[in-house]
Parts: C-alpha cells; structure tokens; sequence
C-alpha cells in the first residue's frame, strides 16, 4: 500500500462556504483514478464538512457537493 495527499476545493451548490484543504489515503500503488478519489473526498470529508458549516436544516448530499482536485502525490508525513 502507498500513502497519497491531495490537494482540493470543494464547493457546495447552495452553502456558500468553500472547501480548501487536503487528503490523505492508502491505495495499491498505480494510477490514481480521480473520480473515485472524488468520490471518497466527499464521503470521508466534504459532507461532513458542509454539515458542519451549513445550516442545521440543511440535508447535505454529495451530489450537491463539486470537488476539484488540484494535485495528488505519494506522502511519507
């Protein structure tokens, strides 16, 4: 297993926030598909995020929530 950073915004389509952070994850060594690292971003990251930021009445889902990813490398921290 290798351990990977990324580098991301998230931004949700009605909480004004924005996400701008980092992520870290284990995968098999290889291509890193971005649309699955997308995806855990949001699950793992991002929702709880935008619950916390948003309003109490707010159901957060992650099809409202964009993610761009602006760099990935291995990590050793």
């Amino acid at each position: 297993m290798t351990t990977y950073i990324a580098h991301f915004n998230a931004k949700h389509r009605t909480i004004p926030s924005e996400q701008n952070s980092i992520f870290i994850w284990q995968q098999e060594s290889g291509e890193i598909d971005i649309n699955l690292l997308e995806d855990k971003i949001k699950r793992e990251s991002s929702i709880h995020f935008y619950s916390l930021a948003g309003d109490e009445y707010i159901d957060v889902k992650q099809d409202d929530i964009d993610i761009f990813v602006y760099k990935t490398m291995p990590f050793s921290g």
